[in-house]
């Protein structure tokens, strides 16, 4: 009798176990975007690498610690004078479709990505300093460069570089793609819904080694305070953009945790050079000095973010320390405004993205600065996906608008060229030739001392003689994580790495 209780008993700790186990294999993760697309090249949002960096790799990789290592290629080497750049790519490595990865692979990436289809997005400009990408074996490849290129084998690690499955989209077409991504990354895509969800499985045979955690699901909710609602209800075990004004409540919850991390990624209110009064120099100033950052910064993000000068934080090579900001003057701000002819009552618009709870206290606080000193405000939102594919390219913008911008290269050079040389996607408006020859020549060399200081010399005329924007504040990221999840390290440049993180039993 006792024997058949303590069978059962076995029994039923065993079913116990296993629901256990299964519950351990999911991770829920709440996000504020859904990017849209998941191919690596249609992108540039900072939602797209939190998850298809757990989809995609690229030759090269960049850790949560911000160096770089091997990715696809175990190694590479620059030969012919810097001129070509060889890669020697792993072996017996497979796409989720089974398709094998070689050097054909990393052909038709990159001939896809310079070619028509990538001139449609925003990455193409990133390496177009690659003339063409030739086979030298079935795991060698050559770069051959049309241009020097000193940053490009951080840009490699980036979001546009990502090796993507030739046959598959081939098969399938590129619209398919969008929405069903196949990679070489440690997850697969098993379910997308547009503006709800992405499931994701461990994908078991990783070059890198089988994931900790079975299933991941990210979900996109655009509301902060419902993304820490549902972190607190446990429907959510990691949340990211905790809004400051929510952080307390994380920190007072036994069940959570709030994690900060330091960030390259700065906000600043970009002038519209385009558009009177704003095209006046003078006034782009005195706006500068109306705004008392240092008072937002304490008061509305309760000391989570540090004062910047420029639109690169500290972590950006090219950065200038002796840069300082423009002090809090409003006496000095109006002065400039009767000197630029600028009438009291004169309506300026401010542009920014409605779901951001903590900017929209930003921008309101701007307002009141600049009505101080004689401006009338409107502020106009949009939605994220509106704002950044329609309204800031085609320069539909207002006199100020929001931009937050993560240098995700940490080269001063990713941030300047794409902001301000002439043409460029997200660069529809200012246009200098002095900036346009710098940049050319930071590019056309591979002398770093040389480069660091056409690069501060960029920074210093745009702070001084431009003032092409009024940066905010360098970003602290707020995270909050519940205690059930393990080994997760939060993200500076917000791309989440899942491959040895863990969750224990709800």
């Amino acid at each position: 009798m006792k024997l058949k209780i303590l069978k059962k008993l076995s029994v039923v700790l065993l079913a116990l176990l296993s629901l256990g186990m299964a519950q351990q294999g999911k991770l829920v993760i709440a996000q504020a975007q859904d990017p849209g697309s998941w191919d690596p090249i249609d992108t540039f949002y900072l939602s797209w690498g939190m998850v298809a960096s757990n989809i995609f790799d690229g030759l090269v990789d960049r850790g949560v610690d911000l160096k770089i290592r091997p990715g696809l290629a175990e190694r590479w080497e620059w030969l012919d004078g810097n001129k070509v750049l060889r890669f020697y790519l792993r072996k017996g490595v497979k796409f989720h479709d089974g398709e094998p990865f070689n050097a054909e692979a990393v052909k038709f990436t990159f001939d896809r990505l310079l070619g028509p289809e990538g001139a449609k997005g925003p990455q193409q400009a990133n390496y177009n300093a690659i003339k063409e990408v030739k086979i030298v074996d079935e795991y060698t490849v050559d770069f051959i460069m049309a241009r020097p290129d000193p940053v490009i084998i951080t840009k490699l690690a980036g979001y546009g570089a990502m090796i993507v499955p030739p046959k598959y989209i081939k098969e399938k077409g590129d619209a398919y793609f969008n929405t069903h991504p196949v990679g070489t990354g440690p997850f697969r895509a098993v379910e997308y819904v547009k503006d709800d969800h992405l499931t994701l499985e461990a994908f078991p045979d990783y070059w890198g080694g089988a994931p900790k955690v079975k299933t991941v699901v990210y979900r996109f909710i655009p509301e902060a305070a419902t993304r820490v609602a549902e972190l607190q209800a446990g429907r959510v075990d990691i949340a990211q953009g905790v809004p400051i004004s929510l952080a307390s409540v994380i920190n007072g919850d036994p069940n959570l945790k709030l994690m900060p991390v330091g960030s390259p990624t700065v906000t600043s209110l970009r002038f519209n050079v385009c558009k009177k009064p704003t095209d006046d120099v003078r006034v782009r100033k005195a706006i500068v000095y109306a705004v008392d950052r240092e008072a937002i910064i304490e008061s509305i993000l309760q000391g989570y973010g540090k004062p910047i000068a420029g639109f690169q934080s500290e972590l950006s090579f090219g950065y200038d320390p002796t840069l300082k900001p423009y002090p809090y003057d409003p006496q000095k701000a109006r002065e400039l405004l009767r000197e630029a002819g600028v009438k009291p009552g004169t309506e300026i618009e401010l542009n920014f993205i409605g779901t951001d709870a903590t900017f929209r206290e930003v921008a309101q606080a701007v307002a009141g600065y600049l009505q101080a000193v004689g401006f009338k405000v409107r502020l106009k939102p949009y939605e994220v996906n509106t704002y950044y594919g329609e309204i800031v390219p085609k320069n539909k913008v207002g006199h100020l608008y929001y931009s937050g911008w993560g240098g995700w290269t940490l080269d001063y050079d990713n941030t300047a060229y794409l902001l301000y040389h002439t043409g460029q996607f997200w660069n529809p408006c200012f246009s200098d030739k002095k900036v346009d020859q710098w940049l050319e020549e930071e590019r056309s060399t591979y002398d770093q001392t040389k480069r660091e200081k056409i690069l501060q010399q960029i920074d210093r005329y745009l702070h001084h003689d431009q003032v092409v924007a009024m940066p905010m504040y360098q970003v602290i990221n707020l995270w909050g994580v519940s205690k059930r999840v393990k080994n997760f390290t939060p993200p500076p440049d917000d791309r989440i790495r899942l491959l040895t993180v863990e969750v224990s039993v709800r």
